[in-house]
């Protein structure tokens, strides 16, 4: 499992938000040559759209197309809703990474630690 937040600047909507977090997480499976990747959103309709082959009108368009096109570097890429509340700690590290105004990557023991961490247990003693 792999976490990364990319800081966008003038994003016009919250379905654009979401796209983008799905284009970002499909060029994090890409960039690391998963064959199988599950991205995981609380927008039913960007998951939709993520899922559909036709071309979007919306404003998210662009972003769905360039999602798409991602698809041929996998094996398998699966767009699955998740309700809000299931997705309560990808929003938490998304409100750090804003309040910290930079970009965070977290892979394997370290996101680990990052999410016992966030819930108050620790495998080691924190620095």
């Amino acid at each position: 499992m792999a976490f990364k937040t990319v800081i966008h600047r003038n994003i016009p909507s919250p379905f654009a938000a979401e796209a983008y977090a799905c284009l970002e997480g499909a060029k994090l499976g890409s960039s690391l040559r998963l064959q199988s990747v599950s991205l995981l959103g609380d927008s039913r309709t960007v998951i939709k759209k993520c899922q559909a082959t036709s071309a979007d009108k919306l404003v998210i368009g662009a972003i769905i197309r360039d999602i798409q096109r991602k698809k041929d570097d996998f094996k398998e890429l699966i767009f699955q809703y998740i309700h809000r509340s299931e997705n309560s700690y990808a929003h938490r590290l998304a409100k750090i990474a804003l309040e910290k105004e930079e970009d965070t990557y977290l892979r394997g023991e370290e996101l680990e630690g990052h999410a016992l961490a966030s819930v108050g247990i620790w495998h080691r003693e924190p620095d």
